[in-house]
């Protein structure tokens, strides 16, 4: 079966889908609207996929850093070939259950041409679950001067079209490679080595058998609590530098205090600030399902705190029995918490301090109207005020308020 390569972080969407079953996984469907291959980046995956037909169309020129070119006008004529590309593979499949999604929210082609991408798909599959991994920008690791708008834009699509957002963080990425695995010059290639491990560890129990399983219905069912809320942190263990692997024990407990651990969070903002709405932890390795749920229940009392006490039962729980190449056990962690409200505030910030002084000339130049960058800016705040208000609210508050009602 082939498997799906890497995915480029900077300037390509890359759209794949997963069955039920492992026979009807799809490999990616890659649309190459980047001319080009970043300088000085040797270890940067091929931008080429593994099989000639999987490309949709060719474009010769890029997106310029400009998401209204790719969402309106230069990709236009090539999202046509490659919803006919999706069209074909979706029904090829035994039984879709939905499309997952790899793209930057920097540039033009991951944030114009992905999003538009994701409503085309929505338009056509109503009823199929959509996942993207969302590189999102970040002040210490930036290349465009205009991310904040491409960010903002590709968010305010994100809100409406997507089912789950696996926010993914470029600081956060380079901070767990210096930091943690102890690498003097992390490149694209171990960039792309955690952002493969985390998509890895969500789709992997589609193929492969487990003690407790799930799919992508029942991941989305568990932690998206509230449609607009689906904005998710991931993380990944064990993350340990070569120096320091022999001497630490690899054991359920390890595992399970390393994946609540803000280090080995692919987003970055700190998980302490917020609260968990919701939580899933999936376990690839043989492992007993006794200490499982025992670790799990500890590292829960433990931080109670973090927790949203109005939400019982809110960290799901999955097993494959199939670890990672190279590991005898691993766990993949989503959180649903309301500490991502600091990466919409971060980019939101940077978004009015340009809108303020009408620095969109080249966004309008191409179609693009003032009002959509006002109502892309306030479905953002909107979206951070809903995550703090469920950040505040408490169990003891709904249970006034329903005495209230019933008053």
């Amino acid at each position: 079966m082939p498997s799906t390569p890497l995915a480029p972080t900077t300037g390509t969407a890359t759209c794949s889908w997963s069955a039920s079953t492992c026979t009807t996984t799809r490999p990616a469907v890659r649309p190459p609207s980047f001319p080009h291959r970043p300088p000085g980046n040797a270890a940067l995956p091929s931008l080429m996929p593994s099989r000639p037909t999987q490309v949709a169309g060719t474009c010769p020129c890029g997106a310029g850093n400009n998401w209204a070119k790719e969402h309106y006008t230069e990709d236009t004529e090539l999202m046509e070939s490659v919803t006919d590309v999706v069209r074909k593979e979706a029904e090829s499949c035994d039984c879709l259950q939905g499309f997952q999604l790899t793209h930057s929210l920097s540039g033009g082609t991951g944030s114009g041409m992905g999003t538009l991408l994701i409503s085309k798909i929505r338009e056509e599959y109503p009823d199929r679950i959509i996942n993207t991994f969302s590189i999102l920008p970040s002040p210490k690791v930036s290349d465009t001067v205009v991310e904040p708008y491409n960010a903002t834009l590709s968010v305010h699509q994100l809100i409406e079209n997507a089912d789950e957002t696996f926010c993914i963080d470029k600081e956060a990425l380079y901070d767990i490679c210096s930091r943690t695995l102890k690498l003097p010059t992390p490149t694209y290639g171990d960039l792309n080595y955690l952002v493969s491990a985390t998509m890895s560890g969500v789709t992997k129990y589609l193929c492969f058998p487990g003690q407790l399983n799930a799919d992508l219905r029942k991941l989305v069912v568990n932690m998206v609590p509230f449609p607009r809320l689906h904005f998710l942190m991931p993380g990944f263990a064990p993350l340990t530098s070569w120096g320091s692997q022999q001497y630490r024990a690899l054991t359920v407990a390890e595992l399970t205090q390393q994946m609540f651990d803000a280090k080995n969070m692919m987003a970055a903002c700190d998980p302490h600030h917020g609260r968990y709405l919701t939580a899933a932890a999936i376990f690839r390795g043989r492992m007993p399902m006794r200490e499982v749920d025992e670790q799990m229940f500890n590292i829960q009392d433990k931080n109670s705190s973090y927790f949203a006490d109005w939400l019982p039962n809110n960290v799901k729980t999955a097993v494959c029995d199939i670890p990672p190449r190279g590991l005898k056990m691993s766990v993949t962690f989503t959180g649903n918490n309301t500490a991502v409200q600091e990466l919409f505030k971060r980019v939101s910030e940077q978004f009015t301090a340009m809108f303020r002084r009408k620095a969109f000339h080249w966004y309008t130049g191409e179609g693009m109207d003032e009002m959509e960058f006002t109502e892309a800016e306030s479905n953002v705040n909107d979206l951070v005020s809903e995550y703090q208000q469920y950040q505040d609210a408490t169990a003891k508050e709904d249970e006034e308020y329903a005495e209230e009602e019933v008053a």
